[in-house]
């Protein structure tokens, strides 16, 4: 019996061209798929907590603050991205890594907070420092934190996987 890895694998690769051979690498491909996929997860658990879960008009209270709806789901929907982005970046981009799963976890959860960060630092610097307007400056910003992203996750959080 084919593991769900292994048949996500070959949807994927069903779909990768050769001619991008020397243009894009099959793990770049793979990569670009994982974080789209993530990307669709991740608004269609966004819509379904904050319309049935946590409610679109109300406000959270947390004790020490109040949190909107928004942000709430906001918040409630990160722990089932985070996750399954590690899984499909562990099982589908960057599989023959030797890294142990906890190190890979832990590193990734780094590499995560380090694109929180850069998104944050980007968008102050883009838009307040430079006057660049919010939406040019957040697709710039995209761009930068996918291509340090990936890097992070070739390099550090997955080191030693080959295609």
């Amino acid at each position: 019996m084919i593991s769900p890895a292994s048949l996500l694998t070959r949807i994927v690769d069903r779909f990768y061209w050769h001619r991008l051979d020397g243009i894009v690498s099959r793990q770049l491909f793979r990569y670009a798929f994982c974080g789209g996929l993530n990307l669709l997860l991740d608004a269609m658990w966004y819509f379904l907590i904050y319309h049935y879960v946590v409610g679109e008009d109300r406000f959270i209270d947390l004790g020490l603050v109040y949190m909107s709806a928004p942000i709430a789901s906001l918040f409630l929907v990160f722990p089932i991205t985070f996750f399954t982005g590690f899984w499909l970046n562990r099982n589908i981009a960057f599989r023959s890594s030797p890294l142990r799963t906890r190190t890979q976890l832990f590193r990734y959860a780094l590499s995560v907070g380090g694109a929180v960060l850069l998104n944050y630092l980007c968008m102050k610097l883009f838009v307040e420092v430079f006057d660049i307007w919010p939406t040019p400056a957040k697709l710039v910003t995209s761009a930068l934190s996918a291509l340090y992203s990936f890097l992070a996750a070739r390099y550090f959080t997955f080191r030693g996987a080959v295609e």
